[in-house]
């Protein structure tokens, strides 16, 4: 089964993950002049791509399509090469006992705190390379925790229409974020799974957890669905309306993980849905009617938002020497053009919120209008200021997450609202 299914695959060995800590220590035993073999259960096409592309070991012993080099058939192999207790073996699986049995040192890798305890009452253990622990942080950069702050643009609806007195809808909307935030989540934990050949090859991404292989992949299989039941469940308890905004939410999120991020535009163009979404669907909860102002608002706000998250990844891939953005259709060279059109973006966006503060709506929310035109500046220099540290390549997150840690930004958002509560009271 092994080679047939090697037959099938073609693998690219360098969007492993690879063990660092024990590739060093290997660096290290190889440099001290001792022989290095990959010894392993894998099929030999495979095992031999992998040390190629590691440059690391001096031969391969591998499963050969009739016998299975696991356990008993790895123990005689090398038994038969080198002798007994001829040879150290690194071993990670209750399989590698028998090896072990037969070896001169243990050296046990990312194996569960029993088989280390057990390897170290009956054998020789020269090292142990602990397996990660999966604490909170592990599955805080797993469920993208902070990518939950993207959710509060449900509240914006209630906070346009200057509703801020009503708990009930505040009940509703806390309601709604969490099963927004929930269904994130979820999209997450697929689009890891599905990106963890791009995600390897990314500078800064192959250090997530089922890149990195701190999480195996079968756990996201189990979890996703989970956490998209109770989404829905949630969401049923907010109305039908936001269920439905939520469905369409999931659906062009996945539409997006497996169709179109690589597609040039496109990809920027769902983007900036995919947040306004979040802003339909808050009004929706609450049954409130969006205006043409803030959907107009939103949407090229969060087109040049978008604009940035894709500019600053064709930077970093320029800076390391790379032409193209792996799993998108862009080229490093592209950037100047992102560049141009989300700044452009920007400013249509502040265009419409000028035009705003010049139309019936305002005068029906706001007792003195001219004062909010104090906000018009300070986002037009928000805008400028988020493309600015894009420029300078510290835009390392989303930049909506990236504006909530962003003092300048907060303190703009602070100035924004100034304006606005003293235009309402004033």
């Amino acid at each position: 089964m092994k080679r047939r299914i090697s037959a099938m695959v073609s693998l690219n060995p360098a969007t492993l993950p690879y063990n660092q800590p024990l590739l060093e220590w290997l660096r290290e035993q190889r440099a001290a002049g001792r022989q290095l073999v990959l010894c392993t259960a894998a099929d030999r096409p495979v095992a031999e791509a992998i040390a190629k592309h590691l440059a690391l070991f001096d031969d391969v012993i591998a499963s050969d399509g009739s016998v299975n080099l696991a356990g008993p058939n790895k123990a005689a192999s090398l038994e038969a090469r080198f002798g007994a207790v001829g040879f150290d073996y690194a071993g990670n699986s209750k399989t590698d006992m028998a090896v072990w049995a037969k070896a001169g040192e243990a050296v046990v890798v990312n194996a569960p705190k029993a088989l280390v305890a057990a390897a170290k009452d009956k054998f020789t253990v020269h090292k142990v390379f602990a397996a990660p622990v999966l604490g909170f942080s592990v599955w805080r950069r797993a469920l993208r925790l902070h990518q939950w702050l993207k959710n509060l643009l449900l509240f914006m609806p209630l906070l346009a229409a200057h509703q801020l007195g009503d708990m009930h809808a505040w009940g509703v909307l806390l309601q709604a974020f969490l099963a927004f935030s929930l269904c994130a989540s979820t999209v997450y934990l697929a689009n890891d799974m599905l990106d963890l050949e791009s995600d390897r090859l990314h500078p800064s991404k192959r250090n997530r957890p089922f890149a990195s292989g701190v999480l195996p992949v079968w756990v996201g299989a189990i979890l996703a669905p989970v956490l998209l039941a109770c989404s829905l469940a949630l969401a049923g308890q907010a109305g039908w309306k936001f269920q439905s905004w939520l469905i369409a939410y999931f659906l062009l999120t996945c539409l997006y993980s497996w169709v179109l991020k690589r597609l040039i535009l496109v990809d920027c163009l769902t983007l900036a849905m995919l947040y306004t979404v979040r802003v339909l669907a808050g009004a929706a909860a609450v049954g409130l009617q969006l205006s043409f102002w803030l959907l107009a608002f939103s949407v090229f706000l969060f087109l040049s938002l978008a604009f940035v998250k894709r500019y600053a990844e064709l930077e970093l891939q320029r800076a390391s020497g790379r032409g193209k953005l792996h799993g998108r259709g862009y080229h490093a060279d592209d950037a100047p053009l992102i560049q141009t059109m989300g700044i452009t973006a920007g400013q249509a966006a502040v265009l419409v919120l000028a035009l705003y503060l010049n139309s019936d709506a305002v005068t029906r929310l706001y007792k003195s209008p001219e004062l909010i035109w104090g906000a018009v500046p300070i986002m037009l220099f928000w805008i400028h200021w988020m493309w600015m540290q894009a420029h300078r390549g510290k835009m390392h997150d989303d930049p909506l997450v990236f504006a909530v840690k962003d003092r300048t930004s907060l303190l703009a958002g602070a100035a924004v609202a100034v304006f606005l509560l003293a235009g309402a009271l004033a």
